[in-house]
């Protein structure tokens, strides 16, 4: 028997603690990366996994996405050809290479990106319409198409059938507008005096167009009716489109007081929004209890109310089917019920008005029927891209809109999670309770999670679009939810059924109190301190960032979805760091917002509240548009204000031509509403040059100024305002525009929320 000393044992355990293919004797001569992992090996490995999965698929609705994007960002209007002879061989490389399978895949990819820019832009030349060129007053005749009870007087839409002093060419098809007149009823041809503005761009560059989604909303002006609305014998016969359409109206209308008027009050308002998609008699102070509470997607038909209402309908129908014995014994009971929940979701998209998010909302619900109908899962990331597929083919422009955005980013984290949660041991807490609370403790634990889920998935897209983020709308998500859907929307089922009978003022009733007892919930929610944060407005790069990570960690099944946290990180660090403007310029220049000695904005002019709510926001203040501080640090008079930024520049804003000419000399930066031609010494921002760039920021640099405007005058597209001619000197600037038109945008602002 061979014997070891000391240190001949301690060099016999280290080589038998070497890996075995180093003690084979040729571990000297191999590199280093030989005894790493093979990370090579595991990704290719989890790919390999995700294609026999079939999870390729669901990638191909973001190739798509990423086609319409690239279809955004041309800055002239491309032709069709192109698009679609890419498409066309990019298909044909598939077809020819479906042998080698990675080509195919980056064919298939590539197609699909063209497909996406083909839609965009054939959607654009189907739907493009004249939008007005510049303000016009005058009289306007048309069919009133839409009409929806507010507040403060009605706003209406309009199918314009003659515009005097607008050339035929250039006069917009319809028209929105608000009039205190409440006697009007959907159909009727009108006759009136209306003042009408261009759709507005962005209130800051980068902001919410509102032009862009008036023109794919077919809406050339806005504006309103001050004076006296006749009715007048219409020139030509009501088209049969139009026609349906104010029947519908009619209808919704009718059922909209019905619904208001059983459930009283605010809570009534709320019940005729959930059901019809008239939300004009909410008030604004309730609207804001919502947001506050996480919960204003609830007055909002999408998602949530279109499962709902299908969902009812397809337990009803399956319930109904089911006592008898012999049609539950050789009849396809479930997709009977599925069938019908089909049809009735259809109805109710239909009478709510068929908005764009509940289009979207009914897309993804017919997916989900028509899996069972082919004894599919209904509930599948599959079904998911093949709506995302569906609705980008119809509406690419919807793509841009938080809607989309923030329902299926939030159906994507939910349905991952749910395959995910299916891979679970058995919930032994679950176990532990007696069986009549066990699906209590699962509703409540299902109703926490997928909420948390949810928000996390659309918390990015909120602060990205609107700056304000709810910390508290989990707990009123968890306090709200259960009384919308186990009572608000099946009542809102049955008093459907029941009201061709007259019998449903119960149910309107019934979801009248639930309705009430969710703004309730709102309201003590609101109450809490910091319920709503704004938060500073971060670029577009950061909100791909986290769109991919998002996508990354949904549509993978293996450990491949872990890389997520590369994208999010990078979101992470551009959303904590944003740029922020030192000067925000109205873009009819009535106001300007400068960053102050202090840090803090500081207002000069008169700007609207709605654009003054975007500034605010967009830098991360949450000082309300009235408060009196936002021009503390402002040295105005009646004829201007002068404002000194934190490095010592001087911003004049002014009102008056003679005090022009002092300012041209004292400031580093003035701007004005009136049109000026003569020389000035300081940078001068005039009526000309907002006519033409729009709305203007500006940051402070060392000896200058980058400007950011948000109509670029490279940029030539449909929906962009056409550039008037300069006006002289001596021609008065234009009055502002009145109260009810540029309220205008700010409704559409917040019907997308």
């Amino acid at each position: 028997m061979l014997s070891y000393g000391p240190e001949q044992r301690r060099s016999r355990v280290g080589v038998l603690a070497l890996p075995a293919r180093l003690r084979r004797g040729a571990h000297f001569s191999q590199p280093l990366s030989a005894f790493l992992p093979d990370w090579g090996g595991r990704l290719r490995q989890a790919f390999e996994t995700e294609i026999e999965r079939r999870r390729l698929f669901n990638w191909l609705p973001v190739c798509m996405g990423a086609g319409v994007l690239l279809y955004f960002l041309a800055d002239r209007e491309p032709g069709l050809a192109a698009p679609l002879a890419g498409l066309v061989l990019c298909a044909l490389a598939a077809l020819l290479m479906r042998q080698r399978r990675a080509i195919m895949a980056i064919c298939i990819a590539t197609a699909a990106a063209f497909a996406g820019f083909t839609a965009a832009t054939w959607r654009t030349a189907n739907i493009a319409a004249p939008a007005l060129a510049r303000n016009h007053v005058g009289k306007l005749t048309g069919f009133v198409e839409a009409l929806e009870q507010r507040e403060k007087g009605v706003r209406i839409v309009i199918q314009v059938t003659d515009l005097p002093g607008v050339d035929p060419g250039q006069r917009p098809r319809r028209v929105r507008v608000t009039t205190p007149v409440t006697t009007l009823k959907p159909g009727d041809h009108i006759s009136a005096t209306a003042r009408l503005l261009p759709p507005p761009g962005p209130a800051r560059p980068g902001g919410y167009d509102f032009a862009r989604d008036a023109f794919f909303q077919g809406v050339g002006a806005v504006g309103n009716i001050a004076g006296k609305i006749a009715l007048a014998p219409p020139p030509v016969p009501m088209p049969r489109r139009l026609a349906l359409a104010v029947a519908i109206d009619q209808a919704r209308n009718a059922l909209t007081e019905r619904i208001a008027t059983s459930g009283g009050g605010q809570a009534g308002a709320m019940a005729a929004a959930l059901v019809t998609g008239k939300r004009g008699l909410i008030s604004e102070q309730t609207n804001n209890d919502l947001r506050a509470a996480g919960i204003y997607h609830i007055v909002s038909i999408s998602g949530l109310h279109m499962v709902l209402a299908a969902g009812t309908i397809f337990w009803l129908v399956r319930a109904l089917l089911t006592l008898s014995q012999t049609v539950a014994l050789h009849w396809p009971v479930k997709k009977l019920a599925a069938l019908v929940a089909m049809l009735g979701a259809t109805a109710y998209c239909i009478f709510s008005g068929a908005d764009v998010a509940t289009e979207r909302s009914l897309i993804m619900t017919l997916v989900m029927l028509g899996a069972i109908l082919v004894d599919r899962p209904a509930l599948s990331m599959r079904n998911l891209a093949l709506s995302a597929i569906i609705v980008l083919l119809r509406e690419p422009e919807a793509l841009l809109g938080p809607s989309f955005q923030m329902s299926f980013g939030a159906v994507a984290a939910l349905i991952a999670f749910a395959e995910r949660w299916q891979e679970r041991a058995p919930d032994a807490a679950a176990a532990a309770w007696p069986w009549p609370l066990r699906p209590l403790w699962l509703s409540a634990v299902g109703i926490l999670t997928t909420t948390m889920v949810a928000t996390a998935a659309t918390a990015p897209y909120g602060v990205y679009h609107f700056q304000t983020f709810n910390p508290f709308g989990l707990l009123g998500n968890a306090l709200a939810l259960p009384f919308v859907s186990l009572i608000v929307m099946p009542a809102a089922v049955f008093g459907v059924l029941a009201y061709p009978f007259g019998l449903d003022w119960p149910a309107w009733a019934l979801m009248g109190w639930a309705s009430g007892y969710v703004l309730q919930l709102a309201h003590w929610v609101a109450g809490i301190d910091r319920s709503t944060v704004v938060l500073p407005a971060f670029g577009s790069t950061a909100l791909i960032l986290f769109s991919l990570s998002l996508l990354w960690l949904t549509l993978w099944t293996t450990a491949l979805r872990f890389l997520a946290a590369l994208p999010l990180v990078g979101g992470l660090a551009l959303a904590s760091a944003p740029s922020r403007p030192d000067i925000l310029i109205e873009r009819d220049g009535s106001g300007v917002l400068v960053r102050g000695p202090e840090g803090k904005m500081v207002l000069a002019g008169k700007p609207s509240r709605f654009v003054l709510t975007q500034w605010l926001h967009a830098d991360g203040d949450s000082r309300a548009p009235d408060d009196a501080a936002l021009r503390n640090g402002a040295a105005c008079d009646p004829r201007g204000c002068v404002i000194r930024l934190p490095d010592g520049r001087s911003v004049a804003y002014t009102r008056d031509r003679i005090t022009l000419v002092e300012d041209c000399l004292r400031a580093d930066l003035v701007v004005t509403s009136l049109y000026w031609t003569a020389p000035c010494a300081a940078r001068l921002i005039d009526r000309s040059a907002l006519m033409r760039d729009g709305a203007t920021a500006y940051h402070a640099a060392r000896g200058g100024w980058r400007a950011y405007t948000a109509d670029e005058v490279t940029r030539l597209r449909p929906w962009t305002r056409a550039r008037p001619e300069p006006k002289p000197a001596s021609e008065p600037a234009p009055a502002p525009a009145t109260a009810a038109a540029t309220a205008e945008p700010a409704q559409d602002a917040e019907a997308i929320q």
